[in-house]
């Protein structure tokens, strides 16, 4: 095998690739300001206790593992950012009310996430924490559907569930974290005959209840179903009201409700969302309320957050046009280095030709010319 050739769901993103990346990190970041959030930058790796804490956990298998050459301890390679920046708010920042916190940055994953997905996916996220009520629910969705916008990502449509109410219908059922996993596999597969088998020592009323759950799946009129359906608690109650609520405030999108699905990480307690968009293979944003995340860092807060992998939204964002860039000659004339010095700090984009490579300019598209015009370096349009 050749040595340059990479490890399976790796790759070199090349030049047009890598500035759509970039144009759309900027933006996505752009908009989080405009909302409010302040920028963070947790760690790309950490004590292996640290970042295997508490919801933690749910990412074991999918963190690469190291040895520290300086304190001997293991360490690992973050596969999530939300339980860094959970620790983040209670530990470092510690501050009274809310806290609207955004990052940006790699992260790695044992295994892809699907037969085409990178392994180092560039995880975009956004969380508010400190506010129990919908409306930090609302301005997370808001802000997600806005973020896949600014990408240029068209015909959204997001689908909705609550972690309640699956949790509600198990709390009578031993679990342990495996056979829990398969359970929340089996809903999201609708797979009745196996979600039987995984509980076949569950109490009937609780097998038929997740039975009944499989089928509540479409639009607005399956939370109606679901009350008629799924046995009466506060719980449920509560999280088919905060849905149809959720629902009524996204204007102009597509919503629909998925009840049984539970697909992401293990740490949502209450609404939670994916958003899909024509072309993606999976969903593009997922997202949801995850109230116990900072509880093992000894501050539990209300938080509200989504991530995003900003690769995977490149494939399926609409492609943006070559930045407007200006094509000088090159020359050591200190007229010509001041005449291009002055455009490049009005922010203008000016590519020197160096000599024998007139046609080579790839990433930008030269519109204009600076060129020599009675003893003055002036700019003129192609």
């Amino acid at each position: 095998m050749s040595a340059w050739v990479l490890p399976d769901h790796i790759a070199d993103v090349l030049p047009s690739e890598a500035r759509h990346i970039e144009e759309i990190r900027r933006d996505l970041l752009d908009m989080s300001r405009c909302y409010g959030y302040e920028l963070v930058m947790p760690p790309l790796l950490e004590h292996l206790e640290s970042l295997l804490s508490g919801t933690g956990e749910a990412l074991d298998l999918q963190t690469f593992k190291l040895v520290d050459q300086l304190s001997g301890r293991m360490m690992g390679l973050r596969a999530d950012s939300t339980p860094q920046v959970a620790r983040i708010d209670a530990h470092l920042l510690n501050r009274d009310g809310v806290t609207r916190l955004c990052y940006c940055g790699p992260v790695l994953h044992t295994r892809p996430s699907g037969p085409h997905a990178t392994r180092e996916p560039l995880q975009f996220g956004a969380e508010i924490y400190g506010h129990t009520g919908l409306e930090a629910d609302l301005e997370i969705l808001t802000l997600a559907l806005d973020s896949l916008k600014v990408a240029q990502v068209g015909a959204i449509s997001v689908d909705m569930a609550d972690a309640r109410i699956v949790h509600t219908l198990l709390k009578d059922v031993t679990l342990d974290a495996e056979q829990l996993a398969h359970v929340h596999a089996t809903l999201a597969a609708k797979d009745a005959s196996e979600l039987k088998v995984v509980l076949r020592h569950a109490p009937h009323q609780t097998v038929q209840a997740l039975s009944n759950l499989l089928q509540l799946y479409g639009d607005a009129s399956v939370l109606d179903e679901a009350q008629r359906l799924l046995p009466k608690s506060v719980e449920i109650e509560a999280a088919l009201v905060h849905l149809k609520w959720l629902a009524s405030h996204l204007d102009g999108a597509s919503v629909s409700f998925d009840l049984a699905d539970l697909r992401g990480y293990a740490y949502y307690s209450g609404a939670m969302f994916s958003m899909y968009a024509p072309g993606a293979s999976d969903a593009l944003a997922r997202g949801g309320r995850y109230d116990e995340v900072g509880m093992v860092f000894g501050r539990k807060r209300p938080a509200v957050g989504f991530s995003l992998d900003i690769k995977a939204l490149t494939g399926v964002a609409a492609e943006r046009p070559l930045r407007a860039a200006i094509r000088a000659p090159w020359g050591e004339a200190a007229e010509l280095r001041a005449a291009i010095a002055a455009l490049r700090r009005k922010g203008e984009t000016v590519v020197c030709v160096l000599p024998g490579h007139e046609s080579q300019v790839d990433e930008f598209h030269c519109d204009r010319e600076l060129f020599l015009a009675a003893g003055q370096w002036v700019v003129k349009a192609i």
